[in-house]
């Protein structure tokens, strides 16, 4: 490929794509170990106002291995990558994880492959927690914004996310559903089976209906 440059985790291919890679633990306000694989919110999002305002950029790839990670900033990316008015491509590897479902699917159209995993869990409280009504009813509204975002762009009804996430019986010592790449696609949490190719191309077809709009 031509013109590949490397921003954080941000890269250029070509002139008219950019891939940002989600991989690891998603990063928030708090530093994580520097031995850990991160996704820094703080260095994405930038990047992402820049892909809006450039006219020579018309699409962007979106690959995902991740196992989840801070909710607030996986919110954010989500929710950028969700408003831009470039065509958007996601390809799940490895893991889409967590807070991971919520950018998996924030992409215009979305792909995972067979082997990939998606794991829906309820949130999670870490640090101190206040044993009153207000604790309780906080965790719910952001289990609400997850749960909302993730049917609103995705086939998948809220009520259908809201099983998955407490279902008792998969999950060891834990409560939540881990789906496979058909079984992704079979809930309508990702639109399609596939790889690499099938994401470009799907990718350039988004871009030439948008430039011939």
């Amino acid at each position: 490929m031509e013109n590949i440059t490397k921003t954080g985790n941000m890269t250029e291919l070509q002139t008219r794509i950019q891939l940002l890679t989600i991989i690891g633990e998603v990063e928030g306000h708090e530093a994580l170990p520097e031995r850990s694989k991160t996704t820094k919110y703080e260095q994405v999002l930038p990047r992402l106002a820049m892909i809006e305002d450039n006219e020579e950029t018309k699409g962007m790839l979106i690959l995902l291995n991740t196992v989840g990670g801070d909710v607030e900033a996986g919110l954010a990316i989500a929710e950028m990558i969700a408003s831009l008015s470039k065509p958007t491509v996601s390809l799940v590897l490895g893991g889409g994880h967590s807070i991971g479902v919520p950018l998996a699917v924030s992409a215009d159209y979305s792909f995972i492959v067979p082997s990939a995993t998606m794991v829906i869990h309820p949130v999670r409280q870490s640090g101190t927690f206040i044993g009153v009504a207000q604790s309780y009813r906080n965790i719910e509204k952001t289990q609400d914004r997850i749960t909302e975002f993730v049917s609103g762009h995705s086939e998948i009804s809220q009520k259908r996310l809201e099983e998955l996430m407490l279902d008792t019986h998969m999950l060891v010592k834990d409560v939540g559903t881990m789906l496979d790449g058909k079984e992704a696609v079979k809930e309508g949490l990702i639109n399609e089976v596939g790889g690499i190719e099938m994401a470009l191309k799907k990718l350039h077809e988004l871009i030439e209906e948008k430039e011939n709009s």
